[in-house]
């Protein structure tokens, strides 16, 4: 080969690799920890405006296009807009000074700047949170679960917690309401505190929840299990790394476990693997596999990422001065003698 011929294949391979070496170049690197692992510290938010389970009238649409994606923002930004500028409604206390109510009769509650229902849907666009089944949904229940979905007992704790029956004591209350748990395993977004604080050592990961600040320890140093007959509201977590991405099983559920968006308790079988990913400096991919054959007839799936929020993050009260329950018990037994049943 000809000293010429040898100058035109070296200028040929360097434009075929030019691109991919460019690519490389500006593709940005995961954030590492100083030990060298995939870096997941920092406080995180995953409010989103993408329904938990798909709309039944979008039928198999996997995806928004990016018109409708910035129709569904735009009317949220312009409810937001609307309901920032409605003037104040006052309470005034009752004449016996028992409690204070609205101008319309109604007690007092939070207005809408206390929300934080987010005000984007997910970037990739999915109509849903649940990716498989590939409706968007939730699987069929078990007969078992649907015959204790349509019982009385059932549709009578769904009143109750719905607050359209009185209560007969604390445990019809959900656990939400006794400020004892409230997120469930895998965790999803509600009206409010959707902030997660992950912290991070070369054996451990912990993830504070603002919500009633549960925290999840997922020791990731290879330890077993704890034994079969521990069960615990959140299960028991086992971590490991598989390359960039945090592989976190969990088991060991008690007879509470349950998740946001659905109105049952879960079984002690209910097993979840969450995956969880850092793609930038913003983002945490978040993918989770619910399994319960004794609740749903099949395993499900979903996706929903986790986006940087500034710190710090605050404490959460639960029931501010710690007697909201009490509270609650007493307005029920106020309620039936109203009624005239006690």
């Amino acid at each position: 080969m000809s000293h010429r011929q040898f100058a035109a294949v070296q200028a040929a391979a360097v434009l075929l690799l030019a691109p991919s070496f460019a690519t490389a170049q500006t593709a940005p690197a995961s954030p590492k920890t100083e030990w060298g692992a995939p870096d997941l510290r920092g406080v995180w938010n995953n409010s989103t405006l993408t329904p938990f389970q798909r709309p039944q009238t979008l039928g198999d649409q996997e995806f928004l296009t990016e018109e409708e994606a910035a129709a569904v923002e735009q009317r949220t930004a312009d409810r937001n807009r609307e309901l920032a500028d409605r003037s104040a409604l006052r309470t005034v206390a009752d004449p016996d000074g028992s409690v204070d109510r609205g101008v319309d009769g109604a007690p007092g509650s939070y207005n809408n700047f206390w929300m934080e229902r987010g005000t984007t849907v997910v970037s990739t666009k999915r109509t849903s949170m649940i990716v498989d089944p590939p409706d968007g949904r939730l699987p069929p229940v078990t007969p078992e679960t649907r015959a204790w979905l349509d019982s009385a007992e059932a549709r009578y704790l769904a009143d109750v917690r719905g607050g359209n029956l009185p209560t007969e004591t604390y445990e019809q209350l959900d656990l939400g309401d006794r400020c004892i748990w409230y997120r469930g395993v895998p965790s999803f977004p509600t009206a409010y505190n959707n902030n997660y604080q992950i912290f991070q050592t070369p054996d451990a990961v912990a993830i504070v929840q603002e919500h009633i600040h549960d925290v999840r320890f997922i020791p990731i140093d290879g330890r077993p299990h704890i034994p079969e007959s521990v069960r615990q509201y959140a299960g028991d977590s086992r971590g490991r790394w598989e390359g960039d991405t945090l592989i976190v099983e969990t088991t060991h559920f008690n007879e509470h476990a349950f998740i946001r968006n659905f109105n049952t308790n879960l079984s002690q079988a209910l097993h979840v693997i969450e995956r969880f990913r850092r793609v930038d400096e913003d983002t945490i991919d978040y993918e989770f596999t619910v399994t319960d054959l004794n609740t749903w007839t099949r395993p499900w799936s979903g996706s929903l990422p986790l986006s940087t929020s500034d710190g710090p993050m605050f404490e959460y009260a639960c029931h501010e001065g710690n007697y909201g329950l009490t509270n609650m018990l007493a307005g029920s037994r106020m309620e039936e003698r109203a009624q005239g049943t006690r």
